[in-house]
């Protein structure tokens, strides 16, 4: 037999579960007193371990509250642990948080930060396109749109709106028929939303279609999604 057939199989990280002690204990393996509240895996055949025994003490502690930046860290890290500690209150073990490599919190926390940066650009981005609209157009075309299309899903219409009557933008919203809030040019911007939102239209340009082959392609479900709209 060779020797790597002779090794135990190693346990799955996402199997190891370390808890934390409520009442006095000490390790199996070096005999260490560990007292109350002491963090401890139990492996079978050899009790309650130490974390030093059980070759996790080089981890960091990761609290629970930050879902992203928990799971960044449990992908990033090749060793990890659960770290649970019973309630009385409720009669059961709760997860308090990960054991995880300190080289995969890094990574975990960079990615974290970027996201921020990211969100901050993106509210920036929102606050710009809010300040190019006026309020009250875009709540009256989007008045009209709910009108001529009563079975449009909720809070389309003001997505709809929004992006039709941008201002400076060229598009159909800002044209004289939409300002009067006329039925044809409602429609053409519900269309529009409905040809890039319920259809594969964009896929097809992507794969370099004509613009109007494309169109034609999905005519056909365009209309059906606009007359179910309609009805209501």
């Amino acid at each position: 037999m060779s020797s790597s057939a002779s090794k135990p199989a190693l346990k799955k990280s996402e199997d190891i579960k370390v808890f934390i002690s409520h009442r006095d204990s000490k390790c199996d393996e070096c005999g260490e007193q560990l007292g109350r509240k002491a963090w401890i895996t139990l492996e079978e055949g050899k009790g309650a371990l130490c974390l030093a025994c059980a070759d996790l003490d080089d981890l960091i502690f990761l609290p629970t509250g930050d879902a992203a930046l928990t799971r960044r860290a449990r992908k990033h890290s090749v060793l990890s642990a659960v770290v649970l500690k019973f309630s009385k209150a409720r009669g059961r073990y709760e997860r308090q948080g990960l054991l995880v490599e300190e080289k995969a919190l890094d990574e975990a926390e960079a990615e974290c930060m970027a996201d921020a940066d990211a969100r901050a650009r993106r509210a920036d981005r929102q606050r710009d396109r809010q300040a190019d609209l006026d309020r009250h157009y875009v709540e009256e075309f989007a008045k009209r749109v709910r009108e001529l299309f009563p079975g449009c899903p909720s809070e389309r219409e003001v997505q709809i709106a929004e992006h039709a009557c941008r201002k400076y933008s060229g598009r159909i919203g800002r044209s004289a028929a939409a300002k009067s809030f006329d039925e044809a040019a409602v429609l053409l911007a519900v269309t529009a939303h409905v040809r890039h939102r319920e259809t594969n239209y964009d896929e097809l340009l992507a794969k370099e279609w004509d613009r109007l082959e494309a169109r034609a392609q999905i005519r056909h479900h365009v209309d059906e999604v606009l007359r179910s709209w309609q009805r209501g």
